[in-house]
Order: C-alpha cells, then structure tokens, then sequence
C-alpha cells in the first residue's frame, strides 16, 4: 500500500516538474529564436539591416559587386527602412556603413541614367513637372536621415562619392578611415548635384570657399584634409576599428535618456535652417512638455547615489 502511494506520488512530482520545466524550455527556445529574428531585421534588396548591440542598429549598403553604387531599389528602400527605424522604440541610434572594399561609388549610371532623359509628358512644361517631381522623390532618400530622430552615424571607409556625399551629409555625426576621400562628383557627369548636398555641406564645413571648390572642381577630399575641415570627427586606421567605435559611439547615445537625445537631434536641425531668435523660440515651445519627463527625475537620482548614467532604466519612446 505504501510502496504504491509512494509510485502515487512519484508519479504525480515528475509530472509536475515535467509540465514546469517544458514550458521553460519552450519559453528559452521561443526567446532565442526571437532573438535572431531581431537580430536580422527587414529583408532588403540594396540594404542589409540587423541590431549589433541593445538599442543599436546597423545599416549596411549592400551592393559590394556594385560598389554599392545606388540603383532604383536603393532610392526605395533607403525610404522605406528609415522610416520603419524612426517608429522603432526599440532603437535609440544607427549605424550606416558599405559592405565590401569601398563606402559606395554613388548613382548607378547604367542603372539609373535614363530615368531623366526619358522624362514623360507632351511638353516641356509637362516634362519639366514630371522630373521636377522625380527630383524631390530622390531628395527624401536622403531627407529621411534628418527626419529619423535617433541619431545616425555614417562610417565610410575607402571611397564616398557623388550620391555618397549627399547621403553622408545629411547624417548627425561621420567617421571613417585614413584611406578613405570624399568627391562631390556631379559636374564631371554634366549636373548640379541635387540631393542635399549643396544645401547642407556649407553648414557641416563652415567654409564657403573650400565648399565652392570642391563643388566646382569635383576634385577628392583626403581623410586627414576631412578631419581638419570638420567633414568627419574621428579618423580611424581601418575598417574595422571604425565600425567598433561607431558602434561603441552609437551604444553610449543609446544609454542616454531618447526624450534628451532625440528632442536634441529635431532642435538642432530646425536652429541650424532658422535665426537664433526663432530657435529659441522652439526650444522654449518644446522644453515646456519635454521637461516634464520622469527622465529627468531618474538621472538626478542617479546621480545623488553615484551611479553611472548607463544604469539608468529609461522608459521607451
């Protein structure tokens, strides 16, 4: 009687450790194959996409057989995934990088040299309507950067050219290699360029007539001439040291409160396109809601108990 009451009851416990232990095992299978699901985000056909640390994500040209020159899908896609990556909570700052032995060679011209000069429309007005048109969607390529309020970090190793440049500029910080140039290459193919670089260049370098220069003569700008310029912060002896201390940089962002970090992101693009006095104006407008954050409330309090502003638990945003 015993000895079944004791199978009894032995029975019942495995059961019972059973039925707790298979939904843990269930639950860390579940979590690990999440995990690879955000680790290798949205499929693209121009971009590679992927989360290399908490709150980080890497954005990576992929075209390497093509230099990752920029075709029809890339002009599409560039769109398409930083706006997904501006409504992601769960990231706080990007990375955006060239797969293979250079940055990126800029507009694929077998690709995409025909889109103007076979502009639709029964006139010139008409024409001129219709690429005008097309014009502004290849500006919000690159507009995209500046909307997105996570900070983004451009890496450029080797060669960034033409379309390169427009992207870079309208990227919050720039790093890249000791072999890498720059070449704002559009009057050697017979055109201004016109997708942000010339409006936003003269802001990034402060200097109107090296602007000037390397607009007019499309001659290349060398890493250590960039730095000194203001075009990159840091120059790095190869790639991969560059892309650890972009995504070392992106990390220390992320860890910081995203209110701060992203109210400071829009309020420093709006005061660099408006006077001062307008500028401060905004400011007063959008601290008025922003300071009320409990952000604010976590770090003094973190600070009172010396406690490193990475420990700071903020909620997402």
């Amino acid at each position: 009687m015993a000895a079944a009451a004791g199978a009894l009851l032995g029975g019942l416990l495995r059961r019972h450790l059973a039925s707790r232990s298979a939904p843990r095992l269930g639950l860390r299978l579940m979590a690990s194959q999440q995990q690879e699901k955000r680790d290798y985000l949205d499929s693209y056909e121009t971009l590679k996409l992927t989360r290399v640390r908490e709150k980080v994500l890497h954005v990576e040209l992929n075209r390497p057989d093509k230099l990752n020159s920029m075709n029809a899908a890339f002009w599409r896609e560039m769109v398409e995934c930083f706006n997904k990556i501006a409504q992601d909570s769960e990231c706080h700052a990007v990375v955006i990088s060239g797969a293979g032995k250079l940055f990126t060679a800029g507009i694929d011209l077998v690709e995409m040299g025909s889109v103007f000069l076979m502009v639709e429309g029964d006139d010139v007005a008409r024409k001129s309507w219709n690429a005008r048109k097309k014009v502004q969607e290849y500006q919000e390529t690159f507009n995209v950067l500046e909307k997105c309020p996570k900070p983004v970090i451009a890496a450029v190793h080797s060669a960034c050219i033409g379309g390169g440049m427009n992207l870079i500029s309208a990227c919050d910080i720039r790093y890249c290699t000791q072999d890498a140039w720059f070449q704002v290459k559009e009057v050697d193919i017979g055109m201004a360029a016109d997708v942000g670089v010339l409006q936003r260049l003269p802001h990034i370098i402060g200097n109107r007539s090296l602007v000037n220069e390397l607009t007019f003569t499309a001659r290349k700008l060398m890493a250590p001439e960039a730095e000194t310029c203001g075009l990159v912060s840091r120059v790095f002896p190869d790639k991969e040291a560059m892309m650890q201390g972009a995504f070392d940089l992106a990390a220390e962002i992320s860890s910081k409160s995203p209110v701060a970090v992203q109210g400071a992101k829009i309020n420093l693009i709006y005061s660099r396109d408006h006077p001062v006095p307008d500028g401060l104006h905004h400011m007063a407008a959008w601290n008025m809601s922003m300071l009320q954050t409990e952000d604010i409330l976590k770090s003094a309090q973190a600070a009172m108990e010396k406690k490193s502003p990475k420990q700071v638990v903020y909620s997402k945003l």
